[in-house]
């Protein structure tokens, strides 16, 4: 019987019966894509997270495609009661749905991203790239896709009163609908109370927001909010689980025993290594290994984080949760390195210093901010009573950081300007100048305790600081990745090595190899022990990766590409002026996103 032979009412009930069948169908095949989600993702440790990974993975999926039905075919089969255009078009728009699944699958088994701005301008970009060439292969699965919802859709049309009389709609929907709500019951728990082998599973799936309802937990006696906020200190968050390094290290001998000294200047850009304001230590770098085109891993205290694990700062939250040491510093451990750390501030600014220094010596640490004066007196009383034994020290310099704070502007840095940015420069400059004396009493005394030529010195800065010279009104540091924050400097003295200048670009993520590599002989591949490479090789890079727990950012020689957490991104130019117009090198967006994610525990 034909359309117009019936009643609109009996058309519209067809229909709809139809539409619920052919969504169950569909539910079906988006959990099957779905299964490549699950494949790629960390497979939880614990029976709970198990259970959660396939309750969530029913659930999401029966909700989400059953939402589509509703909220687009269903009004449809009121407006359009002709079964053969309405089922064209829910074929047409399964299909769509389907591919952009497919699409989905593969941007997170490549990138372990979702669809998002980023990744859509890697689909349509015109550059020849392997990951590009492979998305173009999956549009031919488009027709396949097509064929078999055109089979569906007639096999449903033709079965439905049979399948009607079957009796498996109504249970399979209940088991949809207890999986979709239980999935968001036990998520609200471990969120509540940081059970990450559950919450690390937070954005698996796409689209999935899972529920949280600390207030409402709060507000009925079933939280506690003073022992949340103490879980939520202790735990620093929920994390994903963390390869570091991907492989064993291995060693091809014993390494040197050299001493290693680090002294890091809060808050010390680049452009301050000058005669005028860091005499002393402007002739220390004269006489040593100087990198001039040097870029901290962050705009802010996780640039420390780079430099000690030579991972982007985006990994740190899983690295403390798993309360995972440098490489270099659990080397020097098992080596017998006698270490220690010291700080006017006693390390309260970052968090993730617990995780860096848990190794080391911190007894000597006060109880209450010293200056840095009494910082390195403290440090000399502990280099006086080090033995035979190589050894680890940290210094942390913060006069810099409080230039703000400093009662005096030295006369060579006084200006006659009234302008308020040029007497904050001038102080800015004084407080460099004084903390330049200051390791020049920490170099001297090395010299005459250790003498330098078994003794591996490092002098750099966690960020540099802007004073809106890229006229965005910026100041300071964390507020952008431009050159001025992001650009430190890093003067090495290493024994045995002839006084160079170098102009090749170079990151804090490229210490660890380095020491790992030169000072401890490791002959693993530099790719697993972290994101950089050796400081010493001047082969050119096209791009310096640097960011915070939020964004990323880009760097060339020409621009800087800042992508944030949602795969939106911006690009500056050199002078870190915004480019509306700019696209970004794909390929570079690519690697540097590929980076980001390299290291996390990909399923089995």
């Amino acid at each position: 019987m034909v359309d117009s032979d019936n009643s609109y009412g009996e058309r519209v009930s067809r229909l709809v019966s139809w539409g619920h069948w052919f969504s169950f169908f569909n539910i079906i095949l988006a959990m099957l894509i779905g299964t490549t989600f699950l494949a790629q993702s960390p497979w939880p440790d614990t029976l709970l997270g198990q259970a959660y990974l396939i309750i969530s993975w029913i659930g999401h999926f029966s909700f989400l495609v059953f939402a589509l039905y509703i909220l687009i075919l269903f009004p449809l089969t009121f407006i359009i009661p002709s079964r053969k255009l309405l089922r064209l078009i829910s074929v047409c728009f399964a299909t769509a749905c389907l591919t952009l699944l497919l699409l989905d699958s593969q941007a997170y088994q490549k990138l372990h991203l979702h669809l998002n701005p980023v990744v859509w301008e890697l689909l349509l970009s015109k550059e020849n790239t392997s990951f590009n060439a492979e998305w173009q292969y999956l549009f031919a699965a488009v027709p396949v896709i097509f064929l078999l919802q055109i089979a569906i859709s007639e096999w449903i049309w033709k079965k439905q009163r049979k399948l009607s009389r079957k009796q498996v709609g109504k249970p399979a929907t209940i088991i949809f609908f207890l999986c979709f709500v239980s999935s968001h019951l036990i998520y609200i728990w471990a969120d509540a109370f940081f059970y990450s082998p559950i919450t690390n599973q937070r954005a698996n799936l796409p689209l999935s927001y899972p529920m949280t309802a600390k207030s409402f937990m709060e507000k009925h006696g079933l939280l506690d909010k003073e022992e949340y906020l103490e879980r939520l200190e202790k735990n620093g968050g929920t994390s994903e689980v963390i390869n570091y390094p991907l492989e064993p290290v291995k060693f091809e001998g014993r390494g040197k025993q050299y001493n290693v000294l680090m002294v890091m200047v809060d808050n010390l850009r680049s452009d301050m290594l000058t005669s005028d304001v860091m005499p002393e230590t402007y002739r220390f770098a004269k006489n040593n290994q100087n990198f001039m085109n040097h870029y901290s891993a962050s705009n802010n205290t996780y640039g420390v984080f780079g430099l000690f694990y030579g991972l982007p700062s985006s990994y740190a939250s899983s690295i403390k949760a798993q309360n995972t040491a440098p490489l270099f510093i659990n080397t020097m451990r098992s080596r017998d390195y006698q270490m220690s750390a010291f700080s006017s501030d006693n390390f309260e600014d970052a968090e993730f210093y617990d995780e860096i220094f848990r190794s080391l010596d911190l007894s000597t640490k006060k109880k209450e901010s010293s200056s840095d004066e009494k910082t390195i007196d403290t440090w000399k009383t502990w280099l006086s009573a080090t033995s035979n034994k190589p050894w680890f020290s940290y210094i942390e310099l913060s006069k810099v950081e409080n230039f703000e704070d400093s009662p005096t502007v030295f006369s060579q840095f006084k200006t006659g300007s009234k302008q308020p940015t040029d007497k904050l420069k001038a102080r800015y400059q004084s407080a460099v100048f004084e903390t330049d004396k200051q390791i020049k009493k920490i170099l001297d005394e090395v010299e005459s305790k250790s003498s330098l030529e078994d003794t591996i010195v490092i002098i750099t800065s966690n960020h540099g600081t802007e004073f809106n010279e890229t006229q965005n009104n910026t100041w300071g540091s964390n507020s952008n990745f431009s050159r001025y924050q992001l650009q430190v400097p890093m003067v090495i003295h290493w024994p045995g090595k002839q006084p160079e200048l170098f102009k090749h670009k170079t990151s804090h993520l490229d210490l660890s190899a380095t020491l790992m590599k030169d000072l401890f002989q490791a002959s693993s591949n530099p790719y697993d022990l972290g994101s950089g490479k050796n400081l010493f090789n001047t082969n050119p890079r096209p791009w310096i990766l640097a960011g915070d727990s939020d964004n990323i950012a880009l760097i060339t020689d020409d621009t800087t590409t800042v992508v944030d957490q949602f795969g939106n991104y911006k690009v500056f130019d050199e002078n870190y002026k915004r480019s509306k117009s700019s696209k970004p090198k794909l390929s570079i967006v690519l690697q540097g996103l590929s980076e980001l994610k390299r290291f996390y525990r990909q399923g089995d």
